[in-house]
């Protein structure tokens, strides 16, 4: 057998799966030999049955069967205990918790049907080399990427967008423009966790490819402002930060700042809210930019009202002009409210190129709830050809916690058209003949496959919140009939299987 980790596998994961020395070491408990054994049995008992069995035979008659089944075990004394935790970071998603994943899921694809966007989904693991772009990027840190047993460099996906301009190349000629996309998938990061962030999350993700007008950018926000006020948010409780990467190309280029700098000091700014302004300073300053451009950058980045920008721009560049229209937009699509310019907004990822938004709440105790912009020379840089495009990121973690704080989680608890149960073992197979019909007819059925006394089944059916319990027994059935009990009024009836809807 090959050995677990084979010489080929270089896990130079960066960072690593890490885990902490004590939930590396298995941690081991002494079991009783009794409960080893599962009862009081002794060995000589046990060794009476091996030779009953063997004297008897295998139920397989013979070679090929199971005649060691009962052959004796060595005692065990103590057996390991994994850690029954989920990997830190992660999470487990028992019936009560996928409840709420799939309320989210559905809001996500209903509010992208409305929009008229199609689903599409990738690979979780896709190549390394498509998550590596920029140096200085966070994500380049937080990849989850190792090297698989064919020598590859694979990393699971931090993020959706590169997966998609990944697909859009292959696709090449053969796809009509403009395209309306979106995906839920999981994504992978190893960063620091915090309240709403997580190494693992779900993400929705809706892009438009093929309309270089700021119309995009408008429809995207449109749909986010849909999606929260179907779940009961509001524009008291959330936000839009809204600015232009192209505002900072303006202040940099007026002071002649190499084209080739504009990506990193994209990804400093965005720490802006994260560390002290004399690091981002210090930062900035070793790209090569002089004190001079800091300080007048740094003034442009605090500034809060278009009019205030356009008075130190200028009215004639892009930026002004798509951020004048992108705000007329939001006047006619009904959520000017909700949205307010930040020139402090870049988002960290090196691929955007105009119009940046990120959604926030407006009590300051989450992180980002939402973000994205245009990133219209992202394929070019996989060696396709350029198409105008833009997108957001939605992750499900700081949602969540959004609705908990504004106590707007609903309750979602397990429901159950009906609950069929046989009053008679040999009436199994007539209780199941009813599921089946019931079933067929598109109700849910929570069928009672063993025998049970009532007083459980009347628990079951409360517990499953069933609308109706059906119950099969003798003297109903000699006459072609079922019992009806309707548990909301307790209204009870016999009706024929055939009338049954």
């Amino acid at each position: 057998m090959p050995p677990l980790l084979s010489p080929r596998l270089s896990f130079s994961l960066k960072p690593l799966f890490f885990f902490s020395h004590s939930s590396l070491a298995p941690r081991k408990f002494t079991i009783p030999r009794q409960l080893v054994f599962g009862n009081a049995r002794t060995l000589s008992s046990l060794a009476s049955a091996q030779s009953s069995a063997t004297d008897n035979g295998s139920r397989g008659g013979g070679a090929g069967g199971r005649s060691g089944a009962l052959s004796p075990s060595p005692i065990a004394e103590e057996v390991q205990r994994i850690d029954v935790n989920p990997p830190k970071g992660t999470r487990d998603f028992p019936p009560e918790d996928m409840r709420l994943r799939n309320w989210l899921f559905n809001h996500f694809r209903e509010v992208s049907r409305l929009f008229g966007f199609e689903e599409v989904d990738y690979p979780v693991l896709e190549s390394e080399a498509l998550f590596i772009r920029k140096a200085g990027e966070e994500i380049r840190d937080q990849l989850y990427s190792f090297e698989d047993r064919g020598n590859r460099r694979v990393a699971l996906r931090p993020e959706l967008t590169p997966s998609l301009a990944r697909l859009v190349i292959q696709k090449g000629k053969s796809l009509s423009l403009p395209l309306k996309w979106f995906a839920v998938g999981q994504c992978w990061r190893y960063e620091r966790m915090t309240r709403g962030r997580r190494r693992e999350h779900y993400q929705w993700n809706m892009d438009i490819l093929g309309v270089p007008e700021v119309t995009a950018e408008a429809e995207l926000i449109s749909s986010i402002v849909a999606f929260f006020k179907r779940i009961g948010i509001t524009e008291s409780d959330v936000g839009f930060k809204v600015s232009s990467r192209k505002v900072l190309q303006e202040v940099l280029r007026f002071y002649s700042v190499p084209e080739n700098l504009f990506g990193k000091v994209c990804i400093i700014i965005d720490k802006i809210e994260k560390i002290p302004i004399d690091e981002i300073k210090r930062e900035l300053n070793a790209t090569g930019l002089s004190k001079e451009a800091i300080e007048e950058l740094l003034k442009v980045l605090s500034i809060r009202s278009l009019t205030e920008l356009e008075e130190i721009l200028g009215g004639s560049g892009e930026a002004i002009a798509d951020l004048k229209q992108l705000f007329s937009l939001a006047e006619k699509f009904g959520y000017s409210e909700w949205i307010q310019f930040d020139a402090s907004v870049v988002r960290g990822l090196a691929y955007y190129t105009g119009i940046v938004f990120e959604g926030f709440d407006r009590e300051g105790k989450l992180r980002a709830i939402c973000g994205g912009g245009r990133y219209d020379r992202l394929l070019s840089t996989f060696g396709g050809d350029d198409i105008p495009a833009c997108g957001f990121g939605f992750g499900d973690a700081v949602i969540v916690e959004l609705l908990k704080e504004k106590g707007l989680l609903p309750e979602l608890s397990l429901e159950v058209d009906n609950v069929v149960c046989a009053l008679d073992h040999e009436l199994q197979g007539v209780a199941a003949t009813v599921a089946t019909k019931l079933r067929g007819k598109g109700q849910s059925v929570d069928l009672v496959l063993e025998s049970k006394p009532l007083k459980w089944v009347f628990k079951r059916a409360a517990r499953t919140n069933a609308q109706r319990l059906i119950l099969v027994g003798n003297t109903e059935w000699q006459k072609g009939m079922v019992g009806v009990k309707i548990l909301s009024s307790g209204e009870q009836y016999e009706i024929k299987l055939d009338e049954l809807e």
